[in-house]
Order: structure tokens, then sequence, then C-alpha cells
């Protein structure tokens, strides 16, 4: 547990991706299986606890210390796995350090009353910093900056292979991976990635520089189709097996058996997933009724009914088509449609275009309807391959510009990690006319990004200086139309929801500016979002 504990806390540290992947081969170079498989494991997000609970933590070290010194202390710190790796009060014994295994493997057959006890037999024998990666683990909640991409591209550098035959395997593979590193250290074959209806790797698109790749760039290499707002999926359906994953691999078919049900070709489509009626595209809000379930009742299905855009083809019956050039894969997609097409899976129509200054024009401004779903532009070479990761220049992505909205800050929370003792995640709102003349502030969402670290000094100190209520780890910021801190948030987009009081959501927001120099009484309107909420075509 300790090498894994130094490897969580370097993280958690640690800004470089370079430096990241680094610390990621070294400790899976200096650690034996299967701990390391099980780290590995961890990163990527393939291990989960259900016996180990956030609440029984809080209740084990409140039997052992004063429960309003701990709640002061969570206050403090921010962050409850931290907090308790702080502040446990060991009791003396026989207790020895678990290694990683040893803890994933007691935990796996373990009932809820019986991880109570193994963990806190853990916490007595483990010093502060195996305390919290030993509850970071257990917890789910490591966020120490490395995504599942990164990990598997650390474990390809480990192996000196490339990350795109990494992928092509990954499917097959299970915690602790003890065949995959037997392979990349040349004991073992090349595990089997011949499942049918597997995952394959997916490109993606760079974001494009208005004004450097442009000028580079000639019009007549490139399509150009609309960027969907749902989200990224593959089909496949071989050898009489269907499945939908998502472009990281997870499989969620269990969730969309209707579309699922409509993979009536024989191949693997990359698309986007959406809820669609009439053949049009509905709001992402609707799409995210669905998502994130274990399963899909009669009901859901007929009030949010889903459907696959089609962008790509990666295989037509037994032929792989991923070498192919776009152009071709372009024609072997329409003739699959044409043929297979419906209601529930359909084409991403190419959007022509002679000139940069005439697409960007219709990025701008595209036709209501349909195209205003769009998040912006694809552009894909003509000739290029279908490549695993981000290539550079085969594919372009060009996103619309933000919309910008002025807001006052309300809320601020504690941030996690290296931001435990900042007020870093801010709660804004626009003003709203009351049904007695008043004008208030309405929350309308939550950043916790887009700041450097200087202004989230300033930031933090602002929210200390003028709190006028606590509630635990949040504090309410004086906020009226005299005093109040503007916040001009960016965002992606804006949809319905009854969750908000406001009735409405932003999607991606992120603080784009601090107007420090604006007054507060000057902030946008609710009716501001609302107009613009009418232009997307809500």
């Amino acid at each position: 547990m300790r090498a894994f504990a130094r490897l969580l806390d370097r993280l958690s540290l640690t800004a470089s991706r370079n430096a990241k992947l680094t610390l990621v081969r070294d400790y899976l170079t200096q650690t034996g299986d299967p701990d390391r498989g099980w780290a590995l494991a961890a990163l990527t997000g393939a291990l989960s606890f259900s016996a180990a609970k956030p609440a029984g933590l809080r209740k084990a070290v409140e039997a052992r210390m004063d429960p309003v010194l701990f709640a002061w202390s969570h206050d403090y710190v921010g962050d409850l796995a931290e907090t308790i790796a702080l502040v446990w009060p060991s009791r003396p014994g026989a207790n020895y350090e678990p290694d990683l295994s040893t803890v994933v493997d007691a935990l796996a057959v373990a009932s809820r009353a019986e991880a109570q006890v193994l963990v806190e037999g853990w916490l007595d024998a483990l010093d502060a910093d195996g305390r919290w990666a030993m509850l970071k683990l257990v917890t789910g909640g490591l966020r120490v900056g490395v995504s599942a991409r990164l990990a598997k591209q650390a474990v390809a550098d480990f192996g000196d292979v490339a990350v795109a035959e990494l992928e092509e395997i990954w499917h097959a593979l299970t915690p602790p991976y003890l065949n995959l590193f037997a392979w990349l250290e040349g004991s073992a074959p090349r595990p089997d990635a011949a499942a049918a209806a597997r995952f394959r790797p997916v490109m993606l698109a760079q974001a494009i520089n208005d004004a450097v790749d442009f000028v580079k760039l000639d019009p007549a290499d490139y399509a150009a189709e609309w960027k969907w707002d749902g989200i990224r999926v593959q089909a496949a359906h071989e050898a009489g097996v269907r499945r939908l994953y998502t472009r990281t691999g997870d499989d969620i078919s269990h969730a969309f058996p209707d579309v699922v049900e409509a993979l009536r070709f024989e191949g693997v489509i990359d698309g986007e997933l959406m809820v669609m009626r009439g053949g049009q595209a509905a709001p992402f809000g609707e799409l995210q009724q669905r998502l994130n379930r274990k399963t899909a009742d009669a009901k859901l299905l007929a009030a949010f009914p889903a459907g696959i855009r089609a962008y790509d083809i990666l295989a037509d019956g037994e032929n792989d088509l991923r070498a192919l050039p776009f152009r071709q894969r372009r024609a072997r997609l329409e003739a699959v449609l044409t043929r297979y097409g419906s209601e529930r899976l359909d084409l991403s129509p190419l959007e022509p275009f002679e000139t940069w200054a005439a697409l960007a024009a219709r990025r701008a401004a595209p036709p209501p309807g349909d195209p205003a779903r769009a998040e912006g532009l694809m552009l894909k070479r003509w000739d290029s391959a279908y490549l695993a990761g981000r290539p550079k220049g085969p594919w372009f992505k060009w996103k619309r510009d933000p919309r910008l909205v002025d807001t006052v800050l309300m809320y601020a929370q504690r941030g996690h990690g290296k931001r435990s003792g900042l007020y870093s995640d801010y709660t804004f709102g626009v003003w709203r006319d009351e049904p007695d003349g008043r004008r208030a502030l309405t929350p309308v969402g939550k950043a916790y990004f887009g700041f450097t670290d200087e202004e989230l000094k300033r930031l933090d100190a602002f929210v200390r200086e003028n709190t006028v209520e606590r509630f635990g780890p949040v504090r309410s910021v004086r906020a009226d139309a005299d005093f109040g801190l503007v916040l001009e948030i960016a965002f992606e987009g804006l949809q319905r929801s009854t969750r908000h009081k406001s009735g409405l959501a932003m999607r991606f927001p992120r603080i784009h500016r601090i107007r420090w120099d604006k007054p507060s009484r000057d902030a946008d309107h609710l009716a501001n979002l609302e107009a613009m909420l009418e232009i997307m075509g809500s």
C-alpha cells in the first residue's frame, strides 16, 4: 500500500502530463503482480467496491473522536478521505499494514458489516498517507489528474507498444491484467481481441486554431459535417452479438435496448447518440434523462426515444474498413444506411462549401431546426484513414464560439485535493423579477475552473471576507444590487431543467473572466437566458 500511496500523492501534486506518465510507468516497472494491475484498474475506473461507503467511514471516525471536532475538521479540509486520514485516532494492537491486493481481495467478498471492520483495522495499521490512499481507493474518489487514456498511454510506454494496439485488446482484459503484463514483458502471447462486436479504439479530432490552421489548409481537401450535441458512441453488430459503446469503451447496451434492437446491419458504425423524434435531434437535456441508468423501462423509452446519427463506418460485414480513406468509408456508410437506416439510425449529412469564409458563415448562423442542435462543425480530410487516438491533421473540430453571460457569485464551496483549503467551486446566478416586484438572484450554474492560481487566491479571499452564512463546507456570499462579484461565464448550451429554481441548466459552464470592475446590478437577467434558449431552438 505504501508504493500505491506514494504514487497517488505524487500524481495529485504533479501538473505535467509527461511527469504523470513517467510516475505511472515507473510504478508499473517497480511493482509486481497483482498490485500493479489493481492500481491500473483503480486509475482507469475499472475498480469499485459496494461494501465500503462514505457514511460508514464517517460513522467510524465519529465513534472515536468528538463529532463536532470532526465536523469542524471536515469543514476546514473539505475532503472526507483526507480529513479521516489526518485525524484518525489509531488503536494499538496486532495490526498489519495491508498491501493493495489484500485490500482488493478482502473487500471483493466482504459484507458491508465485514468491510467496516476491515477498513477500521487497516486505518489503524497505516500512516496518514496510506490511510488517504486506501480511503480514496475504497470510495472510488481518486481524483489525481489521471484519465483512463493517460493511464493506458503509460502502460503502452511501459511495454513499448502503440497505445492504439493496447486499446484494440483492452475490452478483452480484466483486472488485475496478468495476461496484459505477461505479454508486455515478453513472457506470453498477445491477448486475443477477436471477440464479436468488440470495441474498436475511436478516432478523435483536434481543436482548430482559426488564425493559424486555415492558412495552411485547402478547403478542397476536407469534408464538413455538423458536430451533433449528444454523446459519441460506437454501435457494433457481429455474429449475432449487438453492443453499444461510449467513446471510452463502456458498454451501455443495457440502457439503450431500443437503439440496440435497431442495429440490423452487420458491422461497426461510429456516430452520435441523441434523442430523436421524426428525424430531428432533441436537446441534450432529454438524452440526460436516459444516461447513467442500468435499465430503461417502457415509459422512459417512449418519452425519450434514442437513436444514432452516423458519422463513419469501421467495419462492413467481416471487412475492416478503417484503413480506407474517408471518402470511400463515407460511400460505404451511405450504402449501409440506405439498406438498414431507420428512425433510430440515420446519416449525418455533409455540409457543402467552397471557401473557409463561406463555411464560417454557415457555422455562425446555422439554419433553424435540426442543425441548431449542433455544437459546431467537424472537418475531415477526404483521404484520412480511421486512426485510433488524436492524430494531428486529418480531423478538426470547429466548435461554435461559447455563449457569454454576466452572473453574480452567490455560493462557494471548498475544493478537493490541492484545492481542499480553498473555496474554488462557485455557484452563480442572474437577476429575475419576483411577484412582489423585487429583483432577486436565482442560481443558474456552477463552475470550478477557468481561472489562474493567482485569481483563485483572490476569489478565495473575497469569499472569506464577504461570507454571510455557512452551510458546512459551503459559504453564502454577499450578493445584492449594491454589492457582489460579477463572473462572466462561458457555456456551450442551455436546456430546460426542473432541478434548478431558474428552470434552466448550462452545458459546460466555466469562468471566462472575473469582472472586478462591473457592478452586480448590471449582471444579466434571466430573461436574457430565456431569449438565448429560444434562439437555440429549444
